[in-house]
């Protein structure tokens, strides 16, 4: 996997990244059980580029051993499209975008709701872990 092979956007706004950050952290799949969430996705800003990333597009690029589904890469392109849709960024390769998972996969925690939720990132971006 290469940074060619991304899902590249364009911000509509450069203080935009802050806020597709923090609306990715509350967009993922969730457990009902015990109220948990798993981001999904991240936003990677790589030499003055952006891109939505699966986070077993993030395990790729790192070099580890990852299972990036067909079902991973639909939920990606699923959570692009409602980024774009309310705004927040165009995407550049509409190609890339084709396969969409239903949404009734993907949780999307409201704002106000995020307290009430556990809000897990599988990974970090910048961190060592």
């Amino acid at each position: 996997m290469t940074i060619e092979t991304l899902l590249e956007v364009r911000l509509t706004e450069d203080q935009d990244f802050l806020k597709i950050k923090e609306t990715l952290t509350r967009i993922g799949v969730a457990s009902k059980k015990d109220k948990t969430l798993f981001q999904s996705c991240h936003i990677l800003h790589k030499q003055g580029r952006y891109f939505i990333v699966h986070f077993k597009e993030m395990f790729a690029l790192d070099g580890k051993e990852t299972n990036f589904s067909n079902d991973d890469r639909a939920r990606r392109n699923t959570i692009a499209l409602l980024l774009e849709e309310w705004g927040l960024f165009k995407i550049l390769n509409q190609d890339m975008v084709n396969d969409k998972a239903p949404l009734n996969q993907i949780k999307i925690l409201s704002y106000k709701e995020k307290n009430d939720w556990v809000l897990e990132a599988k990974y970090s971006i910048g961190k060592k872990r």
